[in-house]
């Protein structure tokens, strides 16, 4: 029970890990040994696990490689930090965890044949996101460090790290609830002619054209959410953040995501875009929604009048007067410029994150219910 409550009150805690004390070993440990549960829970579930969009891609023995000698570098650091008394109890935490993944088969769980179109949870979604940007964005973020002094578990990360678990586990829901809209809604729209056009262009062109055309509706749409009350109440949440790293990010309301992606997949649906293009946007989106919210020294010189960066997105995040309701772009910041709603200050980084007034409540079953039951 002790270990436990140790455990609970890790969770519940923020602030730097000590050097030394076995900690920051103990918490690389106990994370790969849940991303490894997790995994071999996906290896037997695969129908209702794992995101069929994904399977198509995936190299098995490859992530059984990955798994194994994940499971032996947890198991190697929570064995050092026994013998050497340091945090003894998530070293015990992390080996419970490696029991029952081996327990359940490891990386030698065999992966049958199953139907498709089962319902399903993103759960290989979840974890390959979560190791990945773990990996990259931490590192980018020691390595070119605005705020020095923020750690990696700074002030509000579990209510962060809730809304990333949520809005990737049921990236399925989204994404089937995002198509069937978008198809109902802007189906009569597409033209042959049209999707002809766009599909013989250039691969470099037609990727240009589609994060425009995304741009140029998440501006407006990015827009519409500070400017239009009702909508506000939903956006208010992504604004509540009051620290900026890679985590930040995932903080949003899953209503403002589902319209958000329907309304930016339609106009790439209509105009037909091959799939690899798509992919390709995919990717670009993914990483400049992390990165620009990351806690990184990044302006890139006159580039950041052309495209948006960490320091262009963390001033929409500011609450200093000349940032309020400014830089909506997502990928290109000429378009803030050119509709007049970029940021102009004399400084280069902003004062203060979050909302004016910090009324939006930390956690999230709270944020969830937030646009509902404020009386602002």
């Amino acid at each position: 029970m002790k270990q436990l409550d140790k455990l609970n009150q890790l969770t519940e805690s923020h602030g730097a890990l000590r050097p030394g004390s076995g900690f920051i070993s103990g918490v690389i440990a106990l994370s790969l040994s849940i991303l490894c549960f997790l995994g071999v829970l996906a290896f037997h579930f695969p129908e209702y696990l794992t995101t069929p969009q994904l399977r198509k891609a995936y190299n098995v023995d490859v992530i059984r490689v990955i798994m194994f000698w994940s499971l032996v570098i947890a198991g190697a650091l929570a064995l050092f930090n026994i013998i050497f008394s340091r945090a003894r109890w998530l070293a015990f935490a992390a080996f419970v965890l490696i029991g029952l993944t081996l327990a359940l088969g490891g990386h030698k769980v065999p992966v049958n044949d199953f139907r498709d179109g089962t319902p399903y949870i993103g759960l290989d979604w979840f974890i390959l996101d979560l190791l990945g940007s773990t990996l990259i964005f931490i590192f980018i973020e020691k390595l070119f460090a605005l705020r020095r002094d923020q750690p990696v578990f700074r002030a509000e990360w579990q209510t962060d790290f809730h809304h990333f678990i949520v809005n990737h586990m049921v990236v399925g829901f989204i994404l089937l609830a995002t198509n069937l809209l978008v198809h109902k809604l802007f189906g009569w729209a597409a033209k042959d002619g049209i999707q002809g056009w766009v599909q013989n262009l250039p691969f470099f062109v037609a990727l240009f054209l589609i994060v425009l055309v995304a741009d140029l509706v998440q501006y407006w749409t990015h827009r519409a959410y500070h400017e239009v009350p009702t909508l506000w109440r939903l956006h208010a949440v992504h604004h509540s953040v009051k620290s900026m790293d890679w985590l930040a990010g995932s903080r949003q309301h899953i209503l403002e995501l589902l319209i958000t992606r329907t309304l930016v997949l339609a106009p790439i649906y209509v105009l037909g875009f091959s799939k690899e293009v798509i992919d390709t946007y995919i990717v670009i989106v993914g990483f400049q929604a992390v990165f620009n919210h990351a806690n990184v020294s990044v302006r890139l010189g006159p580039l950041r009048y052309l495209i948006v960066t960490p320091n262009f997105h963390h001033w929409h995040h500011s609450q200093d007067d000349e940032a309020i309701d400014k830089n909506y772009a997502a990928h290109f910041a000429f378009l803030d410029h050119l509709f007049g709603t970029a940021v102009q200050a004399d400084r280069k980084w902003p004062n203060q994150y979050g909302v004016v007034g910090d009324y939006v409540p930390n956690g999230f079953w709270k944020q969830v219910k937030f646009p509902f039951v404020w009386k602002g």
